[in-house]
């Protein structure tokens, strides 16, 4: 198995943006902040993007909240750290406001069709990730290494897949239909274009009901003549990922989904010849060497039990040979993984007896992720 060197990859000064990606649930946010706390500590200006993260880690890294601005941490040095959580709906407003002006932002921001798709629509919260992403990767940027946590999604190729397909949306056929009786109205094609128009939203109307549409017409109509481009905002950014100054790091547990999710998003990335750093292996079962076998321990549990005394010690017996038999489960679905991605490095993290609740947790966490002999 060839190891990631965490520490090679954080103290490079090329690398300026690292993506943390996986399925949910396998400790990627986690991971994001205890890189952003590794790196600070190697010199780096780091801004650590967190989606939905646990309050219990906002705590970790000693802010009250996290929110759409960058807020600096502190007892982190020589470098800096600076942490935000992404608030896709103000990230939005934000670039409307940047590119109308009031009149027509405050049109825009009042618009229910708007709210509703700044708030759920299906892959805004992909896109918004990126657009943060472009506005902290500026160049007058306070920050040399932006660590962003992917949303946790369906499924983590979400992350590529959304902004196109929320940016083809919006730059695309469906929404220059709508837009094309107003840009016509004042010639004869153009009323002939209004008229097999209103056919079209009659029929429209029907479906999504008459205020829908309208509300739907009316933000069009506002974006149509103020802003653009959403479609090449999120290929410039996607452009962003596949340079040689990002790197992927893709988290997973060793559980049969979570690995399954990973291979899958592992070679979405070498296909479209994406930077990938390596596999975070997180939260992996340590036990301590022994002569004796599960097998072994499990038999000198039974006959402890069948005499009747010595429960406690049985017990203790019987937890060690569970969490060997769970090791060995561990290592065998690593081994698949290995044998499928042969050039893939994988670090390995143990998995923490409680949860992580301040700096040195997270300092313990990034010390596991730059340990090259971490071998199971």
């Amino acid at each position: 198995m060839t190891s990631l060197d965490i520490d090679a990859l954080l103290s490079n000064t090329d690398t300026e943006i690292i993506i943390c990606t996986g399925a949910g649930g396998v400790g990627k946010t986690t991971t994001a902040a205890a890189l952003g706390v590794r790196a600070a500590e190697l010199g780096r200006n780091v801004c650590v993007l967190t989606i939905d993260p646990a309050r219990r880690l906002a705590q970790a890294m000693g802010l009250t909240e996290l929110d759409n601005t960058p807020r600096p941490v502190s007892g982190v040095s020589p470098g800096s750290l600076n942490a935000m959580m992404l608030d896709m709906k103000r990230t939005f407003d934000e670039v409307v406001e940047a590119h109308a002006d009031p009149e027509r932002s405050k049109q825009i921001l009042e618009n229910p069709f708007y709210q509703a798709l700044s708030s759920s629509f299906a892959g805004t919260q992909e896109y918004m990730a990126m657009e943060k992403l472009g506005q902290l990767h500026q160049d007058d940027s306070p920050w040399d290494l932006i660590i962003v946590d992917t949303p946790p999604s369906r499924s983590a190729l979400d992350f590529l897949d959304a902004p196109a397909r929320l940016g083809s949306f919006l730059d695309g056929r469906f929404i220059r239909i709508l837009t094309a009786p107003a840009r016509g109205a004042g010639s004869a094609i153009g009323r002939i274009a209004a008229l097999g128009f209103g056919i079209f939203t009659n029929v429209l109307s029907k479906i999504l009901g008459a205020q829908v549409l309208s509300d739907i017409g009316t933000f069009v109509a506002a974006i149509d003549t103020t802003f653009g481009g959403f479609r090449e905002r999120a290929d410039a950014t996607y452009e962003l990922l596949k340079k040689p100054g990002t790197a992927f790091i893709v988290v997973a547990a060793p559980e049969r989904d979570a690995l399954r999710e990973a291979s899958f998003f592992v070679e979405r990335l070498q296909s479209e010849s994406m930077p990938l750093a390596g596999l975070v292996l997180n939260r992996v079962q340590e036990v301590e060497a022994g002569s004796a076998t599960e097998e072994q321990i499990t038999a000198a549990a039974q006959r402890l039990r069948a005499s009747g005394e010595f429960e406690l010690t049985a017990s203790l017996l019987e937890l060690h040979a569970q969490r060997m038999a769970l090791k060995e489960r561990q290592k065998h679905l690593a081994a698949r993984f290995e044998l499928a991605h042969p050039t893939v490095p994988i670090i390995a993290v143990p998995a923490m007896a409680e949860d992580i609740h301040d700096l040195d947790g997270l300092r313990q966490i990034g010390a596991e992720l730059a340990d090259k002999n971490n071998d199971w």
